[in-house]
């Protein structure tokens, strides 16, 4: 017999008209927490749909990336 484990997610959710003036009213942006708590989905509803999966350790290397591309 399979073992079935049922868990609720942890995840945040926010319309981004607040964030980008060019967002539409139903844009958003959602981000929910892996299981094994080592990484996160995002999921975007901006101009289609869109989606990326990181580690923690991805989400560290691209903060720092952005951060440099932001420093010029």
């Amino acid at each position: 017999m399979t073992d079935i484990a049922r868990y609720k997610l942890d995840a945040a959710f926010v319309l981004l008209r607040q964030f980008d003036h060019l967002a539409k009213p139903s844009d958003f942006i959602e981000v929910s927490l892996w299981h094994n708590g080592e990484g996160f989905d995002v999921h975007l509803s901006s101009n289609g749909e869109q989606g990326i999966r990181l580690s923690w350790g991805e989400f560290k290397a691209l903060k720092k990336l952005v951060k440099e591309l932001d420093n010029d």
